[in-house]
């Protein structure tokens, strides 16, 4: 029996109390979620000018609020994979699906504070975000002990008809997204380097012709991709099977997000130019906005992701095709190197680094 299994319900005095404990444990990573804009709201103030001089301990007290808050989705990640078994009661399937969801922590934060000023809501963006993540592990906490989903077997076929076209529509998507990140890498050689390799290439990618159906493409990336972490979701899974779940509903997140704030909020509300100036936060920078420090995590985040989430799926595919399970290992730990690197060398450059 494992230990989770034991720490379930048994018979005796002390079941119930066993029962409460594991509850409390499934809302781990909600609580993770809800402190995440706090832990931002700290480093915000580490680095404040108005706060005096940026002393050594505060710089360090800074480096680590904005490190635990870029890290918040391995919390995520982790119970994930621990609370992964087969044949899940409705509360222990919630909590799974919960914590999946807290992995995306940053870029549903962004999503509200542009969501709540485009329906001019004057409500605090962290109220709503505490209150939301109430509301979800309330509706974990009433799923009952008893019930069971659906069987694997019902859901395997479908899954299988779905990964394939999802696998074609992000090999054309990749065409677009190398050309992105290199013109976003251009940012260490100053906004003009990059303003003039995304002129270039807005006349293909924003043309009538491109643009919806590359806007068309992206949403159905994210209606499949959640299609398939929902069944996914309900299967036992090893851990890279987790990773490759978890960083497909970030990528989710993080698509809508980016599409809300680029085509909806700045181009068709406040006609804005989503430029260099745009994605930067200029003038005064990701790093000392208050408002934009959550785009750090955000940004970083999505980069990384979007590289190891190709690097999982690239590894399912040698493994179907023969290769051996320590190559195609070795090839996913690769990806998701070359996704830190690639992460920290243009978040470097949005923040203001210059080669």
């Amino acid at each position: 029996m494992s230990a989770l299994e034991q720490g379930r319900v048994r018979p005796g005095g002390d079941g119930l109390a066993n029962t409460a404990a594991e509850k409390l444990r499934s809302m781990v990573p909600a609580a993770g979620a809800m402190a995440y804009p706090f832990l931002l709201d700290a480093f915000h103030l580490a680095v404040s000018p108005a706060a005096g001089p940026v002393s050594f301990g505060r710089l360090v007290l800074a480096a680590l609020c904005l490190l635990v808050a870029t890290a918040a989705p391995l919390l995520g990640l982790a119970c994930a994979y621990r609370m992964t078994k087969a044949e899940p009661s409705s509360f222990e399937l919630r909590a799974r699906r919960l914590a999946y969801l807290s992995i995306a922590a940053p870029p549903l934060f962004v999503l509200t504070g542009v969501g709540l000023g485009l329906l001019h809501i004057p409500v605090s963006d962290e109220l709503v975000w505490v209150a939301g993540w109430l509301v979800a592990c309330l509706y974990v906490l009433l799923g009952g002990e008893q019930e069971r989903p659906a069987g694997s077997a019902a859901i395997a076929p479908s899954i299988a008809k779905w990964r394939v076209t999802h696998g074609v529509a992000a090999a054309i998507i990749l065409l677009h997204l190398a050309f992105h990140l290199t013109n976003h890498l251009l940012g260490w050689l100053g906004p003009n380097a990059h303003a003039a390799m995304m002129k270039a290439g807005r006349t293909v990618y924003r043309s009538s012709v491109v643009e919806p159906i590359l806007v068309a493409l992206m949403l159905f990336q994210v209606a499949v991709g959640v299609r398939l972490a929902w069944r996914w979701s309900a299967l036992p899974a090893d851990a890279y099977r987790v990773f490759q779940i978890g960083s497909g509903i970030y990528l989710a997140a993080f698509i809508l997000t980016h599409l809300n704030s680029a085509l909806v909020s700045a181009r068709a509300v406040h006609h804005i130019d989503t430029n260099w100036a745009w994605a930067s936060g200029a003038p005064t920078g990701l790093i000392h906005d208050p408002w934009s420090i959550r785009l750090v995590p955000h940004y970083a985040l999505g980069v990384f992701f979007v590289l190891a989430h190709l690097a999982s799926g690239l590894r399912g595919v040698l493994i179907a095709h023969g290769a051996a399970t320590t190559f195609a290992n070795r090839i996913w730990a690769a990806g998701l190197a070359a996704g830190g690197l690639l992460a920290i060398a243009i978040m470097s450059g949005l923040c203001g680094a210059r080669i």
